[in-house]
């Protein structure tokens, strides 16, 4: 059974004010695939700061792209080997 491993790097950042985070997810597969989702959380600036609430939503949101890149990427492979041969 072959196994595969794909690693998945996240960088979060703050604006100097705490009000936007920024993350930025990227996937590279063993075989070169490359994939980078960016997402962005905000807080409400009359909202006291809780860094985790604005890391887990960018997170979350950078993730959430990502999956779908994937699932992008599987239906345009699935479409291009069921087509007839020509």
């Amino acid at each position: 059974m072959e196994q595969k491993q794909w690693n998945v790097q996240i960088a979060i950042t703050e604006d100097d004010s705490d009000t936007i985070t920024t993350a930025r997810a990227m996937l590279i597969t063993e075989d070169g695939m490359r994939h980078e989702s960016v997402a962005h959380a905000r807080r409400n600036p009359s909202d006291r700061p809780v860094p985790a609430i604005g890391d887990e939503l960018a997170v979350g949101r950078a993730l959430s792209d990502l999956a779908a890149k994937l699932i992008e990427d599987g239906a345009a492979d699935v479409a291009q080997y069921a087509s007839p041969v020509r």
